[in-house]
């Protein structure tokens, strides 16, 4: 057998964070190679500057194939476990929290919101520059959920407007850069991306669903006395500030587990001095990552547009449809408070990543992509049409919408991710992975909710008095229909078919 070979230009031979990829095999690590050649009878050093190894393919492939150490397994999926249990302890009762328990108007509701998203905007520049080029990524994380545990605990107490305002300004600005992080402290220490970070960061939603049942059933025992019936009592509104002191021991776990549990991630420092940032914009605008970042503006505010009206959206059609029982029996098992039916796509959403790894095997990056904006279109099409059928036929197809999430999430963000990290040279992958977190968080929170809200203002002016309950969430679910397969189109015709993960298949 002819084996195909590797060649490793010099460059490689001085930097550990390289890979070099045959093709058709997973990533190479160089500590490997660098066994491999002393027990070949090569010297110390893997290379000299004007040396290449050329390696066959039969003897590497146990380096090759190597696979993901248990160790480094648990401590990552720990860290993506507690990093997503932060977020979803307060996130889905922030809304009745905010205006039940602590009694702000709807107009400084939004606000809040909207300022937490302004740290995915400006903090990318800061933690990117940062864990690039001055500060290992563990230490940076570490000080980050020290100091976010104790203003989330903090936020717990506040009953001004003014103070949470800015309180909440500042937990988005040192929060929002860590969920970019964590990817790509990941992306760092995976032996293969394709195989394993997949059944990494499905821990994350595991970390968001315990985090969500654990403070719904703190609820339901606590303060509503075992009964879902007081769910709106306004002991369990004001109960509601325990989820951010659940948030903010957490946070204070995670501090320290980055602190003394994750693997030392150095910054890769190039040998310019060059703004980390500003070269992962250069980055950025070229293929395929040009494309992939301007259909990921109208995406982001497709998924927001998701987690603002779906609530009430299934709320409604459980009482018109007869299903509301079904509520009633989901609270007792999760508890209250904490998103009901919406929890169906979450579910679906650890299925989909923990299918990646093999999707990934035989569909390319852009093919992955187009499932997930698929899968955006079928969902708001199920919404729009589905309760037209009425009874079974009808809460089931939106029930199997919820359940798209887990398309929607796992094949186009999840995969967006491991694009940029593809895409983009070593030494500024944390910054493009915070400048796609901006546009998913930051952009898509504040544009996708003001666009929210004004497609439900002019989906209700389109409805006649009198007509059927469901014409509204008709019209109001078509528009991200629309977009969604717009978004399609461009995809199929715009994203080249060249990345590197294309070339290398």
């Amino acid at each position: 057998m002819d084996p195909s070979s590797v060649r490793l230009p010099s460059k490689l031979c001085h930097s550990d964070r390289d890979r070099a990829t045959p093709v058709g095999r997973g990533p190479l690590r160089l500590d490997g190679l660098r066994s491999l050649h002393r027990n070949q009878g090569g010297t110390a050093g893997l290379c000299t500057p004007r040396e290449e190894l050329r390696v066959s393919e039969s003897d590497v492939g146990g380096v090759l194939d190597a696979p993901l150490k248990t160790d480094l397994r648990v401590r990552l999926s720990v860290m993506m476990f507690l990093q997503y249990a932060i977020w979803g302890a307060w996130l889905p009762l922030l809304w009745d929290l905010l205006m039940n328990a602590k009694g702000f108007t709807g107009a400084e509701v939004g606000n809040i919101f909207a300022v937490g998203a302004v740290g995915a905007i400006f903090g990318p520049f800061i933690a990117g520059q940062v864990a690039d080029r001055w500060f290992r990524t563990e230490r940076f994380l570490a000080l980050s959920h020290l100091i976010g545990g104790g203003l989330a605990w903090k936020m717990a107490s506040l009953d001004d407007y003014n103070t949470f305002f800015w309180y909440a300004l500042i937990y988005g600005l040192i929060y929002s850069p860590t969920l970019a992080l964590t990817n790509s402290l990941s992306f760092h220490h995976l032996p293969d991306r394709d195989r394993d970070f997949g059944k990494i960061r499905l821990w994350g939603t595991v970390g968001w669903i315990v985090a969500g049942i654990g403070i719904g059933q703190w609820l339901l025992h606590h303060y509503a006395g075992g009964s879902a019936d007081h769910a709106k009592d306004p002991q369990v509104y004001a109960g509601m500030a325990d989820a951010f002191r659940l948030s903010g021991i957490c946070g204070i776990t995670m501090g320290l587990f980055c602190l003394f549990g994750l693997p030392s991630t150095p910054p890769s420092k190039s040998q310019d001095a060059d703004n980390a940032t500003v070269k992962a914009l250069g980055e950025v605008s070229r293929q395929p990552l040009l494309t992939l970042f301007l259909i990921a503006v109208p995406v982001s505010c497709i998924h927001q547009f998701y987690f603002v009206h779906t609530a009430p959206f299934l709320n409604t059609i459980q009482s018109e449809l007869g299903g509301s029982g079904l509520a009633t029996r989901l609270n007792s098992i999760f508890g209250i408070g904490g998103g009901g039916l919406m929890t169906i796509g979450q579910m679906s959403e650890i299925l989909v990543l923990a299918l990646i790894p093999l999707l990934a095997l035989t569909l390319s990056r852009k093919k992955l992509l187009m499932i997930g904006l698929l899968a955006y279109a079928a969902r708001m099409a199920l919404f729009a049409y589905a309760p037209m059928l009425g009874g079974v036929y009808g809460m089931s197809l939106v029930i199997l919408g919820v359940a798209l999430h887990g398309f929607c999430f796992g094949c186009f963000i999840f995969v967006a991710f491991m694009v940029v990290d593809e895409e983009c040279s070593t030494d500024v992958r944390a910054s493009a992975q915070n400048l796609f977190n901006l546009v998913i968080i930051g952009i898509g929170i504040i544009v996708g909710s003001k666009v929210a809200s004004s497609v439900a203002e002019w989906a209700s002016a389109r409805v006649a008095e009198g007509a059927p309950w469901y014409e509204k969430t008709t019209e109001m679910f078509q528009v991200p229909m629309a977009a969604s397969l717009v978004c399609l189109v461009l995809m199929a015709l715009l994203y080249p078919s060249t990345g590197k993960k294309e070339m290398s298949s």
